[in-house]
C-alpha cells in the first residue's frame, strides 16, 4: 500500500481548554466532541464509528471509554473501539478508527479522549502486585515519574554536556507560544531566570521543568479522502502515517517504568533504539523523512526530555540538541519549531487526551488557524509520544 492510500482526512478537531476542575472526565471528552463535530460541519447522527482512548483513573466508565461516550452523546447504535496504552493511547484510538476508514466499514469515524486526573504527581493503583514494574517501582524504589524525569536528564548531562541553562532555556522557549495558547493551562511566560529560581525536585529539574498532570479532553472527526471530497474538503489535513511500535530485544536504555535494562552483555543490540524507531516507522509508512517536517509536536514530560526527543526524531544527530536549541532552530521562526502548542509544560498530562491533541495542534497549524503561534508556510508535521509498557506513539499529517 502507497503512502497516499493509508491517508484518511481530518474533516474536524475540538478540544477543551486544559486545567484541574476535578470534574468527570466524560464532560470534557463530549464538549470536545461538539467541537469536532461542529468543526467538521457535520450532525453527530453522520458518525459511523467511535474509538474512545480509555483512562484507568475514572472507574468503571473509565475503562470502556468507546461505550462511554458514545452513551454520553446517546446512543446509536454505532460500532466502538477503546484503547488504553498509557500516554499512547489517543494514537492507538487513531489507528483503529483509520483502519476502519481504509478497510472500508466506515466512511467517517470519531476519536475521543479525555482525563480527569489526582491531586500530585500520578500514583499507582491500589492493590498488592509483585508482578507488576509500575507498581514495584512506588513500592520498593519510591520513584515517582519525576524521578525518572531527572535521571533521564542526569544521563543527558552526562553523556552530552546539557546544561541546566538548557533546560531551562526548553522551558523559556515553550512558555512564549504556550502563553499565547487559549487552550493551554498555564498562560505565563518564564524567563530562564525564573525557572532557574523555582524550587528543585529531581535533581536537577526543578518545578517549572516537569509537567503537571491536568483534566481536559481531546476529539478528532476523521473521514475517508472521498467523503471528505463529497463535504466540499478535499484540501483538509491528511493523516498520512501512524506509528504504534513497541521495542525490541534488547532494550538497553531503561523506560519508566522499569528500573533496569534488558541485558546487551550477551546480546548485541541491533537496529534503532526503541524511541529512535517511533517516529521512523511513522515517516517510513508516510514516504517521508525528518527532513521534510515544518514543525513537531513531542512529549516534553520533562523540559530536558524534549532535547532527547530532537534526536530521537531525526532531527539532528546524537549530541546535537542542545546546539538546535541555542541557535533557535525550535523555536516559533527557527528552522523546525518544536512544541509550539507549548508542549505538555503548559498544558499538563491529560493521559488518554494528549496524543489526540497533538494532532489538534498540528491540523489547526496545517490549516494556517494558529493565530500568532502560527508555523509560516506548515504543510507538515509529526507528533511524537510514549506510553509506559512499551508503546511507541507517532503521527505524520499532511496539507
Amino acid at each position: 500500500m502507497s503512502a497516499r492510500e493509508t491517508e484518511v482526512a481530518i474533516l474536524g478537531v475540538g478540544m477543551t481548554e486544559w486545567g484541574k476542575w476535578g470534574r468527570p472526565f466524560v464532560e470534557y471528552g463530549v464538549a470536545a466532541i461538539r467541537e469536532a463535530i461542529a468543526d467538521a460541519g457535520i450532525d453527530y447522527s453522520d458518525i459511523q464509528f467511535v474509538a474512545g482512548a480509555a483512562t484507568v483513573r475514572n472507574g468503571y466508565p473509565g475503562y470502556v471509554a468507546g461505550a462511554t461516550f458514545a452513551q454520553a452523546m446517546g446512543w446509536t447504535g454505532l460500532p466502538i473501539s477503546t484503547s488504553y496504552a498509557a500516554c499512547a493511547s489517543g494514537t492507538q484510538a487513531i489507528s483503529s478508527a483509520r483502519a476502519q476508514i481504509l478497510s472500508g466499514a466506515c466512511d467517517v469515524a470519531l476519536v475521543v479522549g479525555a482525563d480527569t486526573t489526582p491531586k500530585g504527581f500520578l500514583a499507582p493503583s491500589k492493590g498488592e502486585r509483585g508482578d507488576d514494574p509500575d507498581w514495584l517501582r512506588f513500592r520498593l524504589l519510591g520513584a515517582t515519574n519525576p524521578t525518572y524525569f531527572g535521571l533521564y536528564a542526569r544521563r543527558r548531562m552526562d553523556l552530552y554536556g546539557a546544561t541546566e541553562q538548557d533546560f531551562a532555556l526548553v522551558k523559556a522557549k515553550n512558555s512564549k507560544v504556550g502563553a499565547r495558547n487559549p487552550r493551554a493551562r498555564y498562560k505565563k511566560e518564564f524567563a530562564e531566570a525564573d525557572v532557574l529560581a523555582s524550587p528543585m525536585v529531581a535533581d536537577p529539574l526543578r518545578l517549572l521543568q516537569i509537567c503537571a498532570t491536568s483534566d481536559g479532553g481531546a476529539a478528532l472527526v476523521l473521514c475517508s479522502k472521498q467523503y471528505a471530497e463529497n463535504k466540499g474538503a478535499s484540501g483538509a489535513v491528511k493523516v498520512r502515517g501512524i506509528s504504534t511500535v513497541t521495542p525490541t530485544f534488547p532494550n538497553a536504555v531503561i523506560e519508566m517504568p522499569n528500573f533496569a535494562t534488558d541485558s546487551a552483555a550477551g546480546v548485541a543490540h541491533v537496529g534503532a533504539t526503541f524511541r529512535d524507531s517511533i517516529a521512523a516507522s511513522a515517516y517510513a509508512e508516510a514516504g517521508l523523512g525528518p527532513e521534510d517536517m515544518h514543525l513537531a509536536e513531542v512529549y516534553d514530560l520533562s523540559s530536558a526530555l524534549e532535547l532527547d526527543w530532537y534526536e530521537n526524531i531525526g532531527l539532528c544527530k546524537e549530541g546535537e540538541a542542545e546546539k538546535m536549541l541555542r541557535d533557535g532552530d525550535t523555536s516559533l521562526g527557527g528552522k523546525i519549531p518544536v512544541n509550539v502548542s507549548g508542549g505538555l509544560g503548559a498544558f499538563g498530562e491529560a493521559v488518554p487526551a494528549q496524543a489526540i491533541a497533538q494532532v489538534c495542534e498540528l491540523t489547526w497549524q496545517l490549516r494556517g488557524q494558529a493565530g500568532d503561534r502560527q508555523v509560516d508556510g506548515a504543510k507538515t508535521g509529526v507528533t511524537v509520544n510514549q506510553g509506559l509498557f512499551g508503546h511507541g506513539s507517532s503521527v505524520v499529517c499532511v496539507r
